[in-house]
């Protein structure tokens, strides 16, 4: 490999048109560490470049709550959120929980529900339909939840762009709490409490937390009010811990990064989550076939795309009463009607992505992004494209769903381009019906009118952030190896260092001039193959949803000559045997 920070093997451009570049890290301080804590040069090196240092080690190879876990009452908000939440419980009200239809959405939900019920208190939860009623809080539904006897209402992962629907729920007498995390404006919606770390005036530095995150303090902050009301007194004080496998699932779905508090949470909450206490997700991850302890691959990519199902393609509740439902028989025929709708929600993806990459490279790529735009897609399936060909044109991608007149949006982002700022922005210009989300992802609504003028804001406003050069292409690689150093044992200790996610990425290594062997399709479009290298060896690999890509395409077309191949070395279980594999993600010719 090159030195620290410099380019891989002389790889400026892959086939899939990225710069490779050495991770940093100081050889001496790797040592150190390497000494200090047991570990192998690789894991030292690794968690060095990732700026773990030495006398943090411990606390990030083993991340605990308890050290990291803030005084809820440090946000802005919770006081007065739990107050009258604990209120609510004491006095028989009925909370009704208003969530997302995401994962996120979900969890938070299903989180709240749980820890309501599990205090004596009553509660409903309101999904809405993402095609009929958009995403966010809308009067008929508050009024519909009111008129069921709901006392309080609190949003979860929306709200806190809803101006004119929580003022017309004040109006009618509605008490609202908001529990969110996107990005928030100087001006707050009508509600009796606010809770969002990413509000101007909180201070918490909490910002990174998903909705499910912040529902957890608000959790905490409620137990804590209720404990001091005595509400105790004749009952057990329930374990909040036990619902930590929610937490994780919707902190991982979110793609928030796995850094601080959400990688103690994530990694405290995959224990949890492998106990398979929770009925829905037990059924869940036996209709996916899921025989080992989960990941966040397993959560991020196997349970998460199945709970968004719901929501996308089917019906938007499913999601949320899979996780909180306590009967064997109903997990089970909720986790297989999610299944299948997780199934059509992949055609309907497919076809999406193929006409959006026409489309994107037809009409071509607009400076610093992609904007793409049609009345036969899916408004379920838009969030998945636009992150499809984010990682496909690695630039911030928006697609949109027309339908009579309005187009309802999604976008994705890549590191530097805080794209829902940039909605925000739009938003306040007057050029969309309404928007909102975070720097890496977004969503709005837009009048064709419109559109074109809205895409050219977007536009000039990533341009803005990146400048003329746009955003570089970047694979950053951890570490060189040949095929017989990719060990089963080298897998398992880079475990230690998960779990992965955002902020802390699966460690990436080249195998550099790798001969080919054996290579052929599998699956729908995915590319299986042999690795050996100059000094012996051999190591099974696969790159996923390759075929008719470069990368996969010069796979199949190697015949034994030599490519330079990146990716991640996992542990392959099958049939009660392990042995390491290579999921390629990047390959690059020799020169």
């Amino acid at each position: 490999m090159s030195e620290s920070g410099g380019v891989v093997l002389g790889v400026e451009r892959s086939l899939t048109g990225k710069r490779w570049e050495a991770s940093p890290a100081d050889d001496r301080v790797a040592l150190a560490l390497s000494q200090r804590h047991n570990l192998s040069d690789i894991v030292a090196r690794i968690l060095v470049a990732r700026g773990v240092e030495i006398d943090f080690a411990e606390a990030f190879l083993n991340p605990s709550l308890k050290p990291l876990l803030p005084d809820p009452s440090l946000l802005k908000g919770m006081d007065e959120a739990a107050d009258r939440l604990a209120r609510a419980v004491v006095g028989g009200e009925t909370i009704g929980v208003f969530g997302d239809y995401d994962v996120d959405g979900a969890t938070s939900a299903a989180l709240l529900k749980r820890f309501i019920l599990a205090v004596g208190g009553n509660v409903d939860i309101y999904v809405p339909d993402r095609l009929r009623e958009g995403y966010g809080p809308n009067l008929p539904a508050l009024l519909q939840m009111k008129d069921a006897g709901a006392g309080v209402i609190v949003t979860v992962d929306c709200g806190i762009t809803a101006f004119d629907q929580l003022a017309g729920a004040a109006d009618a007498g509605i008490d609202i709490v908001v529990v969110d995390h996107h990005v928030a404006e100087p001006q707050l919606p009508a509600a009796v409490a606010v809770v969002n770390p990413n509000r101007i005036d909180d201070e918490s530095g909490q910002g990174q937390l998903a909705a499910v995150g912040v529902a957890f303090l608000l959790v905490v902050a409620l137990n804590r009010c209720l404990r001091e009301r005595g509400h105790y007194a004749a009952k057990a004080e329930p374990n909040l811990l036990q619902w930590l496998d929610l937490v994780a699932l919707g902190t991982v779905c979110d793609v928030v990064p796995l850094t601080g508090l959400n990688r103690a949470l994530v990694a405290q909450g995959l224990k949890v989550m492998a106990r398979r206490d929770n009925i829905g997700l037990r059924a869940l991850a036996d209709v996916a076939s899921i025989d080992e302890a989960p990941t966040t691959y397993h959560a991020g990519f196997i349970l998460g795309p199945r709970v968004n199902a719901g929501g996308r393609v089917g019906e938007a509740s499913l999601g949320a009463r899979l996780l909180t439902t306590h009967d064997s028989d109903e997990a089970r025929d909720l986790a297989m009607r999610l299944d299948a709708w997780n199934k059509e929600r992949r055609e309907l993806e497919a076809a999406c992505l193929e006409e959006a990459i026409a489309q994107a490279e037809d009409r071509g790529l607009r400076d610093g992004l992609v904007y793409v735009s049609a009345d036969n897609w899916h408004a379920g399936v838009i969030g998945i494209v636009a992150g499809r060909l984010k990682d496909r044109y690695n630039r911030p991608a928006c697609v949109v769903a027309l339908d009579q007149g309005v187009g309802k949006g999604s976008g994705r982002s890549v590191t530097g381009v805080d794209l829902g700022a940039a909605v925000v922005a739009a938003r306040q210009s007057d050029l969309l019906i309404n928007g909102g989300g975070h720097p890496m992802a977004a969503g709005f609504s837009v009048s064709v009118e419109r559109e074109a003028e809205f895409a050219t804001f977007l536009s000039d406003h990533i341009e803005r952030q990146v400048g003329t050069e746009g955003v570089v292409r970047r694979l950053r690689i951890d570490a060189a190896v040949q095929p017989e150093g990719a060990t089963t044992e080298l897998a398992l200790d880079l475990a230690r260092i998960a779990p992965f996610g955002a902020g802390n990425p699966e460690p990436r290594f080249v195998l550099p001039s790798a001969r080919i062997a054996k290579a052929d399709v599998v699956g729908e479009n995915h590319v299986r193959c042999f690795l050996s290298g100059a000094t012996g060896g051999r190591l099974k690999a696969i790159s996923f949803r390759s075929l008719g890509e470069p990368h996969g395409d010069a796979l199949l077309r190697a015949n034994g000559l030599p490519l330079h191949v990146a990716g991640h070395i996992r542990v392959d279980r099958w049939q009660g045997r392990e042995e390491a594999q290579l999921i390629i993600e990047d390959v690059a010719k020799v020169s």
